[in-house]
């Protein structure tokens, strides 16, 4: 019997000011965030390119461009390692069900160091955060090869090499000594002059305009369930193999068709991995990482599904360019992963990086543990089934939402160049 499906109207947000939110478009799209002042976050993160990038392993800090096109960077600007996940889509994750944040988790709610999140600041996380969305917001800003840049480059960089949070009164103090930021945030804030700006107001700000930005639950599988609207032929195929036999929905479940949990699927490994501190050869090991319990090996966040037709490529890496890909890799992971060939990465040409990008799979011990490390059962999919899947992903993709509300803007305060 297939499993009955969550209607969209269960899904509760945070609440949000407009004020703050038009505050945290600006800073969205501003690269003033970013070490070297030459990334915002919708570099990453672009609303024409389905709130993701197009790429299976970003290009950040050095790269120049957006999205496919975007290049790696030239003379000593290069940069020096491929971002080591593929940038997630934005939409819904003001939602209150979230719990987790980024493929391995490393973000949650949790009271293990007494701030009420369990984050890669540990007690130094600023206290006055109100919830998990505006915790996570300031993260990438740290992070080397994502917005902060190279050690001796610039101070932001230089203070987090040091202590993770002495980076962010840098970037706060850039921010408030803007004039228009510094009277946009004492008329949204309850504080009396612009010299009382923190990241924690930069990050309420972000995650406001994150939370309003991208709510997506306008899709024809909504109109649908609301009695409202009809789907293909194939599209009602594609739902009963996702909710039955299938078994899509074990995992992908509730209204935002995720179950927030961490799976190993033994996706092929490449890229220079997410190394943990002490490791000393390239891989990725997931959720272990953060949690040390190796039950955790190879485990990875499951993505939500709305929109899933507009932020290929797919998988923490990006591995598969297309839907039908992913989901012959869902249906049987060790004959994909065993098929799997570099060709599929979109990986954008850095001469520099040739001899990192694939050497993983040089580790024979090491691909064998990631392709043994699997948590789904195979499935028997036709052609016919998984073109029917894909129709039925496609009825998930929003209507009017996917204007977003307020859009990519003219211009920012900074005076520094918008992505477009």
């Amino acid at each position: 019997m297939p499993m009955t499906p969550a209607k969209a109207e269960e899904v509760v947000f945070h609440d949000y000011n407009a004020a703050r939110a038009r505050i945290g478009q600006l800073l969205f799209y501003d690269p003033i965030l970013s070490g070297n002042r030459n990334i915002a976050c919708a570099t990453c993160h672009h609303p024409d390119l389905g709130t993701a990038d197009g790429l299976s392993l970003g290009i950040g800090e050095g790269g120049v461009g957006l999205g496919p096109r975007r290049t790696p960077g030239t003379g000593i600007d290069r940069i020096a390692k491929r971002v080591p996940r593929n940038a997630p889509g934005l939409w819904n994750i003001g939602a209150v069900e979230f719990e987790t944040f980024f493929h391995d988790g490393r973000v949650s709610v949790s009271d293990h160091y007494g701030t009420g999140y369990d984050s890669p600041a540990e007690e130094w996380l600023p206290a006055d955060l109100p919830n998990l969305l505006a915790v996570q917001a300031i993260f990438p800003l740290t992070a080397q090869f994502e917005m902060a840049g190279n050690v001796g480059e610039n101070e932001v960089i230089g203070a987090v090499n040091d202590r993770i949070d002495l980076g962010w009164p840098i970037l706060a103090k850039r921010v408030r000594t803007i004039p228009a930021y510094g009277a946009m945030f004492v008329a949204a804030f309850p504080i009396d002059s612009a010299e009382e700006v923190t990241i924690s107001h930069i990050a309420i700000a972000l995650a406001d305009f994150m939370n309003s930005e991208w709510r997506s639950l306008d899709a024809p599988y909504d109109r649908w369930l609301a009695g409202d609207g009809a789907l293909s032929p194939a599209q009602e195929r594609g739902r009963d193999l996702f909710f039955g036999v299938a078994n899509c929905a074990s995992c992908h479940s509730g209204p935002l068709f995720t179950d927030h949990d961490f799976h190993a699927l033994a996706l092929p490994p490449f890229g220079p991995g997410r190394t943990r501190r002490f490791d000393p050869v390239v891989r990725d090991v997931g959720r272990m990482a953060e949690t040390d319990d190796l039950a955790d090996a190879y485990r990875f966040r499951t993505p939500s599904l709305r929109n899933v037709t507009l932020t290929a490529p797919y998988g923490h890496n990006g591995a598969y360019p297309t839907l039908e890909g992913i989901i012959r890799h869902h249906a049987d992971p060790r004959a994909a992963f065993d098929a799997w060939t570099p060709e599929a990465a979109r990986l954008p040409r850095a001469d520099w990086l040739a001899a990192i990008d694939f050497v993983v799979r040089d580790d024979a011990r090491e691909m064998a543990r990631v392709a043994a490390a699997v948590d789904i059962a195979p499935v028997a999919l036709t052609e016919g089934q998984v073109a029917d899947l894909v129709a039925f992903l496609g009825a998930l993709e929003g209507t009017e939402s996917l204007r977003g509300r307020l859009g990519v803007p003219d211009a920012v305060p900074s005076g520094l160049a918008v992505d477009r």
